[in-house]
């Protein structure tokens, strides 16, 4: 299977087990099935892919935690929040890391394109604002809408805005490529 794939799946899988278990039995039991589909997640993973990516566990220990919190509490703003702090979080490292001129976003992206120095700032604020705002959108509707409307959300409504978002960024990717170390005008000759 391709490696992209299958790290897709395996993010997803969690994610969609989540909706089917609260559609099938409440937020409650959505949560306990969300905390077991992430354990299995991180294990199927390490298991193929012989390493932990640093993103999803920290997404896993955020799970367990406020999923926890959630049941041992039985209150679901727990859940709700957990989203809130894990795109804060993201989008404070990345624009954090612009102070110590530490450019973050090269760790998850470096396999995938090499881009300049400016190409990779500016991926960095974006993605870094990105975040921010995808944690203010979470936090108003999980403030202001049902728990299915929340559930909903969070599975069919955040995925599609970051691949849009991700999508958008295409021109700024390629109008921002490193010039190929052996494919200049020397290479041609």
């Amino acid at each position: 299977m391709n490696p992209q794939i299958r790290r897709l799946a395996l993010d997803l899988g969690p994610l969609l087990i989540f909706f089917a278990a609260f559609k099938w039995g409440g937020f409650f039991v959505a949560t306990g099935a969300f905390m077991a589909a992430i354990c299995v997640s991180l294990a199927l993973g390490y298991t193929i892919e012989k390493k932990i990516s640093p993103m999803p566990l920290f997404t896993a220990v955020m799970v367990l935690i406020f999923g926890g919190l959630t049941l041992y509490l039985e209150n679901k703003t727990f859940l709700k929040v957990k989203v809130t702090i894990i795109y804060s979080f993201f989008g404070a490292i990345l624009l954090g890391g612009l102070i110590f001129n530490r450019l973050f976003i090269k760790y998850v992206f470096a396999q995938a394109f090499d881009l300049t120095e400016s190409g990779w700032r500016q991926l960095t604020w974006r993605w870094g604002g990105f975040f921010l705002a995808l944690a203010a959108v979470n936090e108003a509707v999980w403030r202001n809408t049902s728990d299915d409307v929340w559930v909903s959300f969070k599975v069919w409504g955040i995925i599609p805005l970051i691949f849009l978002f991700a999508l958008a960024q295409t021109r700024l990717v390629i109008k921002h490529q490193a010039p190929d170390a052996g494919g200049g005008k020397n290479a041609q000759q």
